[in-house]
């Protein structure tokens, strides 16, 4: 079987658990032979995974010496962050790209890159998150200046959560709204709550405390601009963690 995911630190003793569920524009060559039928270029940009991510999400796990697990495979291929269920599960259009692949892709299909990636990475994801009872879940994403037709999004990064569990993004937002000078979005550029979703399964559901980060991907395009991003958070996040926790 193909890795679905890699796990970096899985001895790191902090309550954090970075996760990065769009690490990789991988297609195994499990599926469609490695080519979902579309250009390099596509491949590329952020329909395919979250540029920069997994770089931020790396260096935030070492910042928080925390546990990370990355995605092995595109989000075209099956999308770990939606349901089993979710229609978007296995996109066929997205963003203005038709992926062949997809199109062709049966029930039988979609159920067997369930067995092979979705599945498997979130088997990993559940067992790292029950290593201690405290676990905090910190979820990395991306998110592009602009969609085909859209207006541009004007934040650098945005706090993402839901309303069943505002916790930790609360007192997130509080810190990150007291840097100068950062576009801060709340709940932007799209909502956090999404039913099925990482969060909802390994957070929510099981009452852990957790947040979700989008960073505009041209900020974090070059490894410098990873770890930038990844030092300017990493000690406002173990911050808000305080700030949580003296809530509690």
């Amino acid at each position: 079987m193909e890795d679905a995911f890699h796990i970096l630190g899985a001895g790191r003793p902090s309550r954090w658990l970075v996760t990065c569920d769009h690490a990789s524009n991988r297609v195994p060559a499990s599926v469609a032979g490695g080519d979902l039928g579309i250009s390099a270029e596509d491949m590329s940009r952020h329909i395919a995974y979250d540029v920069g991510a997994a770089g931020v999400a790396v260096e935030l796990g070492r910042l928080l010496d925390a546990p990370v697990i990355l995605s092995d495979f595109s989000r075209l291929v099956i999308d770990p962050n939606r349901g089993e269920d979710d229609p978007t599960l296995v996109m066929k259009l997205y963003d203005g790209t038709i992926i062949p692949a997809n199109a062709r892709a049966d029930a039988a299909e979609v159920e067997r890159r369930l067995t092979l990636f979705h599945r498997p990475y979130h088997q990993a994801l559940s067992r790292l998150a029950s290593r201690r009872p405290d676990t905090v879940i910190l979820a990395v994403h991306s998110f592009t200046p602009c969609l085909k037709g859209r207006a541009p999004r004007p934040w650098d990064v945005g706090v993402l959560y839901s309303h069943l569990d505002e916790r930790l993004s609360r007192p997130l937002l509080a810190r990150l709204k007291a840097v100068p000078g950062l576009c801060l979005g709340d709940n932007e550029p799209y909502s956090g709550h999404l039913p099925g979703d990482a969060i909802d399964r390994h957070a929510l559901r099981p009452g852990r405390l957790n947040t979700l980060i989008e960073i505009r991907n041209d900020r974090i395009s070059t490894c410098d601009g990873q770890r930038l991003w990844a030092g300017r958070l990493a000690p406002i996040l173990a911050a808000a963690l305080e700030d949580a926790d003296g809530r509690s």
